[in-house]
């Protein structure tokens, strides 16, 4: 069986199962981190992130809480002018 370029399927295949394993290999040599290591770190990221998260999410809460305060605040001063106006 050939292709269309006139190479051999097996040749083809052959020239990608061996350029599979020679990056399967140079990625084993200069793997950064042991698999104990890379899952470690993954784990303290996921942390750091859902740490951060949280911040925000606080952050947040606290300036809704604020906006909602001071809108209740605004509410408040307009309704009193509104009655003073009406007893006028």
């Amino acid at each position: 069986m050939t292709t269309r370029e006139g190479g051999s399927t097996g040749g083809t295949l052959l020239a990608f199962a061996l350029g599979a394993a020679a990056g399967a290999a140079i990625a084993l040599l200069y793997a950064p981190a042991s698999g104990e290591e890379t899952r470690r770190r993954i784990r303290r990221k996921a942390r750091d992130g859902r740490n951060h998260v949280t911040d925000m999410a606080e952050d947040l809460k606290s300036n809704v809480e604020a906006a909602v305060e001071r809108g209740k605040e605004v509410f408040d001063q307009i309704r009193t002018r509104e009655r003073a106006r009406e007893k006028m």
